[in-house]
């Protein structure tokens, strides 16, 4: 059996997958073998494993030595790593696909890693300080540990590479920009997984016309023509844009300013304030984790939520205006595919624009959830980051060896 495995590294958590080479067959179609993660990481860390290779599902506590994510982050990769070599065997494995939140200017496409491209990979993490240091350190450990292994980068930055010069630019000096500062936009594995899936439901056409909200603990929005992305609500970073789980979203910089020169804020506290104390946390006041706001009764969950909303819905006329119009308006990740009283709210704050629910197939999760006399198509479409980091690993084996 040959064999591509999927890595995707962050602070808190170490996802894996397993997925069996198959020649011409579209990301979706790709064999899984297994999947998995190690959650829980600086805090109480347990392996979670989907049925796979004639195993039953699992899931069990892990005791690791280490109080810190970092820490406890590579001694899960070290664990995990003892585990693939005793119940598959390296010899199966033709490549590791990593996902690598930033990709710069420079890369725009899945790419073999080296250790030249290593280190400038590094180089960029001061653009995504609380992602790309987490992305990279597997590509180092399985560096040292199997080296004739290949490893792949898959780039969050690459679907949005090509976006128009104007959507890419901030109103800075020239220098600014030519040292790297411009719009990214991010979630690109999902949204290109997606934009595919879409276009499957359109019987092979792509739409004209198309947002996608990918709305999960971090939730970004992409304006999609003819299957190219030509916005996005993210730019610099990961923390622009909607309010998300932990993050603010799209500030004022001179609320920034303030809070270090008036409040005498360090930038290591606004960094934290930015990234990890605000979005649906920092408003609610009870927790990131949308199910439960919900759920609650609280008035401060009930603002949290609705401001979630508003934000979608004010970037989505954003982006339907650099659309010239919409004619798709698709929801996927975490909260965005199961979440639907989130969606029905988005979607009535779109009412402008032509949509309109069925309210029953909004509740069950179905595939369209528009309405008869929706002007436009309403979608839920479930996002694979894993299947499109894999497939875009052997079609870069594929291609290096000139089959």
């Amino acid at each position: 059996m040959n064999l591509v495995l999927v890595l995707n590294s962050g602070s808190s958590s170490l996802k894996f997958a397993l997925f069996e080479a198959a020649e011409g067959c579209s990301p979706e179609a790709l064999p899984v073998v297994l999947r998995g993660q190690i959650s829980g990481l600086g805090a109480s860390p347990r392996w979670q494993l989907e049925a796979g290779l004639g195993r039953p599902a699992e899931e069990r506590s892990l005791s690791f030595i280490g109080d810190s994510s970092d820490d406890q982050q590579g001694a899960a990769l070290t664990h995990l790593l003892d585990w693939l070599e005793a119940e598959v065997g390296w010899q199966h494995l033709s490549a590791v696909g990593h996902r690598v939140v930033h990709g710069g200017a420079r890369y725009r496409e899945a790419t073999r890693i080296d250790a030249t491209i290593l280190d400038e990979l590094e180089s960029l993490s001061p653009l995504a300080p609380l992602h790309q240091p987490h992305c990279l350190a597997p590509v180092r450990t399985l560096a040292e540990r199997r080296p004739d292994l290949v490893q792949v980068a898959s780039f969050d930055t690459a679907f949005h590479a090509d976006q128009p010069a104007l959507a890419q630019r901030y109103a800075l000096p020239q220098r600014f920009h030519d040292d790297g500062m411009r719009r990214y936009g991010f979630h690109g594995l999902s949204y290109d997984y997606v934009n595919r899936q879409l276009t499957r439901e359109l019987g092979g056409q792509p739409g004209a016309r198309v947002v996608v909200a990918h709305l999960g603990s971090g939730a970004s929005l992409c304006a999609i023509a003819e299957g190219r992305s030509i916005a996005s609500s993210m730019g610099f970073t990961a923390l622009d844009g909607l309010m998300m789980g932990t993050r603010s979203g799209s500030l004022d910089p001179g609320l920034v300013l303030h809070l270090i020169q008036q409040r005498g804020m360090s930038a290591t506290e606004v960094e934290r304030l930015l990234y990890r104390d605000a979005g649906l946390l920092g408003v609610s006041g009870i927790s990131a984790d949308m199910r439960e706001l919900l759920t609650s009764r609280s008035p401060s969950a009930q603002l949290a939520v609705e401001l979630f909303v508003y934000r979608i819905v004010r970037e989505i006329g954003s982006l339907a205006a650099a659309l010239e119009g919409l004619d798709h308006l698709v929801f996927t990740a975490g909260i965005g595919e199961r979440a639907d009283p989130v969606r029905a709210a988005i979607v009535d704050g779109c009412r402008w624009l032509g949509a309109r629910l069925d309210a029953a197939a909004n509740r069950v999760h179905a595939t369209s959830i528009a309405g008869a006399e929706s002007r436009i198509g309403l979608w839920v479409l479930a996002t694979d980051e894993a299947q499109m980091i894999a497939w875009q690993t052997q079609e870069l084996l594929v291609s290096r060896s000139g089959r």
